[in-house]
């Protein structure tokens, strides 16, 4: 038993088999204890994690500096209304501003902070007689922007809308990186188009330099508002402080969460200075949104990230996982293609990748499968060399696995 458990897995498992909505499919471990990279679970079983919080603890499990961050404010301030001012929110919104552009609002999470930009961006529109004069969105196959109901409409994937309809209307849908699509669904009633620099959830897959400037060609020509969603992209995940910088394509309004504060729940979107007087006050709000101690784990996320490093430890993280993953393509047919920015790592397969995490999981490496064929890695941006090459280590002998079962499969008898 793990020091940190007062009970065992199966006994937390059946408890929440009497109390907790069964809407999640959750892995038959409970676990208690996270350092840097690594997990523990109520047994005491130590896993090398490459897919923490689902990308949201950028930095590991209870990085050092954002704990006593978190330490320190909880002594004085825990919560407090957004109708009065805090050290903190100027602090963290002053630190998002001077690495990006705009003014920031804060939220609770990723789907928030994509309503809210959907929002501002028909509030943007809005004709003295209160009604939109431009109300379409468009956005991407494949993509994801969460769960609420505007976010899950913009969300393209028809297996997040089963049994939602009617949908919001508003929405089209485009194939990604495809600028020619998005040509021919805008109109004069479209005020925004909305995609991630890299689709996550999606595959792993890379907007292109062509098509990021297409689009913002577009926008400008077609006045519509560009909406990067860097939930997943952004806080230096991609190997800059934010998947736009790599080509030099500012959006109009940017959505972050997810790594923003190192694993305690925040969201935000930015927006360009001349878009945020749209926003008037009584039309959006959050209640817990820039809370005291989101806002002091986030200052301390970005200044741990600077102080270390990171982001160039990061790109290089991301070449050793990358190059490992090619070599071994040309020796594992069953890997179709390797697809990577920052620690972004996607392999996809040409078989289904979902029993990867389990085999992997019985090794002592937590990954992700999506989309059916593609391993998913979101590793923390702090991890070390070693832990890549134990990772890497690992997939590769389940992957070598599986190739053998399909084979075997296949084979006639």
């Amino acid at each position: 038993m793990h020091p940190a458990a007062t009970r065992s897995s199966q006994k937390t498992i059946d408890q929440f088999a009497k109390y907790v909505i069964p809407n999640y499919r959750r892995y038959p471990v409970c676990l208690v204890h996270g350092e840097g990279s690594y997990v523990w679970d109520a047994e005491g079983k130590k896993y090398l994690d490459l897919f923490p919080g689902w990308g949201c603890n950028i930095l590991g499990h209870s990085p050092p500096k954002v704990v006593k961050a978190i330490q320190r404010q909880v002594e004085h301030l825990i919560h407090i209304p957004n109708t009065w001012f805090t050290e903190a929110q100027g602090d963290f919104a002053e630190s998002i501003v001077t690495r990006s552009f705009g003014k920031v609002f804060f939220a609770n999470s990723g789907t928030e902070a994509n309503e809210g930009a959907i929002k501002l961006a028909r509030l943007h529109f809005a004709n003295p007689s209160g009604g939109t004069q431009k109300f379409r969105v468009i956005s991407f196959e494949n993509g994801f922007h969460g769960r609420t109901f505007g976010s899950v409409t913009a969300t393209a994937q028809p297996k997040y809308h089963e049994g939602l309809g009617p949908l919001l209307p508003g929405f089209r849908y485009a194939p990604y990186n495809d600028l020619d699509a998005v040509k021919a669904l805008a109109d004069d009633e479209t005020c925004a188009v909305l995609l991630e620099p890299v689709q996550g959830e999606g595959g792993v897959n890379i907007a292109t330099e062509e098509f990021l400037k297409g689009l913002r060609q577009l926008c400008d020509e077609r006045n519509m508002l560009l909406i990067f969603d860097e939930v997943q992209t952004g806080m230096g995940r991609t190997g800059h402080w934010f998947g736009y910088q790599h080509h030099g394509v500012q959006p109009d309004i940017m959505t972050l969460a997810k790594g923003l504060a190192a694993g305690v729940a925040c969201g935000a979107f930015v927006c360009q200075d001349h878009i945020a007087p749209s926003l008037r006050p009584g039309m959006h709000a959050s209640t817990f949104g820039g809370n005291p101690l989101a806002m002091a784990a986030g200052i301390a996320t970005m200044q741990t990230i600077e102080e270390e490093g990171l982001l160039a430890h990061c790109r290089e993280m991301s070449n050793r996982f990358h190059q490992h993953f090619t070599e071994l393509k040309g020796t594992l047919p069953i890997i179709h293609e390797v697809r990577s920015r920052g620690m972004m790592i996607g392999v996809e397969l040409n078989i289904p990748a979902t029993p990867a995490v389990a085999k992997c999981m019985e090794r002592g490496v937590l990954i992700n499968a999506t989309h059916d064929t593609v391993v998913r890695l979101l590793p923390a941006l702090n991890i070390s060399p070693a832990q890549v090459d134990e990772g890497c280590k690992v997939i590769t002998e389940v992957l070598k696995q599986m190739a053998e079962e399909a084979s075997t499969s296949r084979s006639p008898e």
